[in-house]
């Protein structure tokens, strides 16, 4: 008998007020009642919960506190994580107290998508199985559930354990998958430009460009975090790699150049651009323009990019009265779930862009940015969006918004937490993935800490005096750089006023996955190469598409 799952104080006060009621023979414990509602909320939460396989321990995060009444539940596509072991993570806290770190060469960023993806590994991605009108709900829902756990034990049969990264669990998200690509004409794969071979399954897409006969575009968002000549080298290996690939740089953020240092915050605030002077809509739009090849009047879709932008006020500031509205629509479970897929491209004379990707690449800000004004929460937290909406943004252009999964594959685990797909705040042990960013950028002259082991107080060190506390007769481990963090920006433990170095992890964490203190990783061969992507012709265009600010305001 599996185990019940715990659940908060405060739901466990509703849940026996509930049955007080019953026993009373109350009006309130009718089954419209809001207990009752609540109750219904909890009975979903737990068969979600047993979705996915149960051979597998899963790990469950980001818990929205509360049940909303009615259908909507908003644990229902959080993510489901395999758990690590107890023993593993006491492991690696060790080793991040004791391994030194050594810088690491610039080759040694160079990624290839084949390693992280190998075919003879089997990282596919759950399909959805065949069905006909004659089946109800309740035998389709079964139907997947059973296909997904044989998903899952043929994944696990072919890698031995410990080998997959992180990868989603919850069966109710890959359901919003296969919406998406049945509903959608193109497909909006989009990426972080920093490490976009993490986020690019190849096996997604093979499925959408042979099987289902439809055009990818990846978005490489971000694109002002890292340099133009790297752009310009991951836009020709992605297009190299596959070659019907539509490839268009994104940022949110135009005007703001590429740094080595430590980063400002990316934020919006008077004087900087909003979201109609974002970099990248017009860009996609081309793309679109394209693939359909006039069979979609997209011409009222380039009318509302202009009116988006001319709507912006000198200082940044929307205007509501030059502002498109958009027809928001959210679909029913029902609605999707026996929702048949089409064949027919830009029915009626409508295009339908699904825009799918990893969680934390940026797909809220990239919607926003295409709508013209926030209709999507942006948050850093991964997994933040939690249900299926379809945007009108034109007659004849609407988007299919999918919340963020991530695909089984080899990439290391430390590098996933860097890349911003597991939550901060949730982590048992940062400090590894500390150790991981420390040997791969340079930590010492960025952070401008000073090591632990050198008394007295802390002081921004000058000329030589900075090589000799800082030089290399100091042995650095993941513990130490946390502890010196902590000790620089004044963390302290409650009670014992020791340096809170969990505190320090986590902000160091966190300025990576902001960009602020910047990851970027390579293509094959762009260290011998880089000289060719510097003096390239497209260079040009590709810092235009990045750094350059509207001036139609």
């Amino acid at each position: 008998m599996p185990r019940k799952k715990p659940f908060s104080t405060k739901q466990k006060k509703k849940q026996m007020q509930v049955k007080r009621e019953r026993k009373r023979g109350e009006p309130g414990s009718g089954p419209s009642s809001r207990n009752a509602s609540v109750e219904r909320g909890m009975d979903r939460e737990r068969q979600s919960d047993t979705s996915d396989s149960e051979a597998t321990d899963v790990r469950r995060i980001n818990q929205q506190p509360g049940i909303r009444e009615g259908r909507y539940d908003p644990n229902r596509f959080r993510l489901h994580f395999e758990k690590e072991s107890r023993e593993e993570v006491e492991r690696r806290k060790k080793l991040a107290r004791e391994k030194v770190l050594d810088q690491m060469l610039d080759k040694d960023l160079e990624v290839d998508i084949n390693d992280i993806y190998p075919t003879e590994k089997g990282l596919e991605f759950p399909r959805r199985p065949p069905w006909n009108y004659g089946m109800n709900r309740e035998e389709l829902l079964r139907k997947e559930e059973k296909s997904y756990r044989e998903y899952l034990n043929d994944l696990h049969s072919r890698n031995p354990p410990g080998s997959l990264s992180h990868f989603e669990h919850n069966l109710e998200t890959w359901r919003q998958l296969w919406r998406v690509l049945e509903m959608s004409d193109v497909i909006l794969l989009i990426v972080d430009i920093r490490h976009p071979v993490l986020q690019f399954p190849p096996a997604l897409y093979h499925y959408i460009t042979g099987e289902l006969q439809k055009q990818v575009v990846v978005v490489l968002n971000k694109a002002d975090l890292c340099p133009p000549p790297l752009v310009l080298a991951w836009t020709h290996y992605l297009q190299t790699q596959f070659p019907h690939l539509h490839c268009v740089c994104f940022t949110s953020h135009p005007g703001q150049p590429y740094s080595t240092v430590l980063q400002k915050k990316r934020m919006r605030k008077k004087g900087t651009c909003g979201w109609g002077h974002a970099g990248g809509p017009t860009h996609i739009l081309k793309a679109c323009q394209e693939i359909t090849a006039g069979k979609v009047d997209l011409s009222s879709w380039e009318k509302k990019i202009q009116r988006d932008a001319v709507a912006m006020g000198p200082e940044g500031e929307q205007s509501e009265e030059g502002v498109d509205s958009v027809l928001v629509e959210h679909q029913s479970d029902v609605a999707m779930e026996m929702s048949s897929p089409t064949q027919e491209l830009y029915k009626d004379g409508v295009l339908t862009l699904g825009c799918i990707g990893f969680p934390n690449v940026g797909k809220s800000s990239v919607l926003n940015s295409l709508v013209g004004r926030k209709v999507v929460s942006v948050s850093r937290t991964p997994g933040h969006t939690k249900y299926f909406q379809t945007y009108y943004l034109t007659p004849t252009v609407k988007l299919c918004d999918c919340p963020g999964l991530v695909f089984p594959s080899l990439v290391n685990k430390q590098l996933q937490i860097l890349a911003g797909i597991y939550p901060v705040s949730q982590l048992q042990e940062p400090y590894s993935s500390v150790g991981y960013l420390c040997e791969r950028t340079p930590f010492l002259s960025v952070l401008k800490l000073r090591h632990p082991s050198v008394e007295g107080p802390q002081h921004a060190p000058k000329g030589g005096e900075k090589e000799r506390e800082q030089g290399p007769e100091h042995s650095w481990t993941a513990w130490d750089v946390c502890e010196a963090w902590a000790e620089r920006r004044g963390y302290k433990t409650a009670k014992a006023a020791r340096n809170d170095v969990y505190r320090a992890a986590n902000s160091l964490l966190r300025l990576a996955v902001d960009g602020r203190l910047c990851l970027c990783l390579r293509p094959p061969a762009y260290n011998d190469q880089r000289g060719q992507y510097t003096g390239h012709t497209m260079i040009r265009e590709v810092s235009t598409q990045v750094i350059q600010r509207s001036e139609r305001s």
